[in-house]
């Protein structure tokens, strides 16, 4: 669209129109989803004002994470009812989806 322009006379125009851009110091954006993560490693964020709103332009290596149905608190809740180990409660809780329901499965 703008391919010839300089960069400074496209500041420069953006300004004109009301619109402005700075950069974001960024080390990881993680976009959270129902079912997983969308991680961005080595972003380049940009945060553009226009019209009033803010939006956020990011470039940089996507990478998907799966995300976990239950919290370390949980896991702890587990061991603290049970005694059992970390990866022992995570276990459960994975294979039963329901800390009451992991604790007997340990317990039981």
């Amino acid at each position: 669209m703008f391919g010839g322009m300089n960069p400074r006379q496209m500041q420069k125009m953006m300004k004109q129109m009301g619109i402005s851009q700075e950069e974001v110091a960024a080390e990881e954006v993680i976009i959270k989803q129902a079912d997983k993560d969308l991680v961005i490693s080595e972003p380049n964020v940009v945060k553009v004002m226009m019209g009033g709103q803010e939006t956020f332009q990011i470039v940089g290596k996507i990478s998907e994470r799966a995300r976990e149905a239950f919290s370390k608190e949980d896991v702890q809740m587990i061991m603290d009812q049970t005694g059992a180990t970390s990866d022992e409660a995570a276990s459960a809780l994975k294979s039963e989806g329901d800390i009451a329901k992991a604790i007997l499965k340990i317990k039981g």
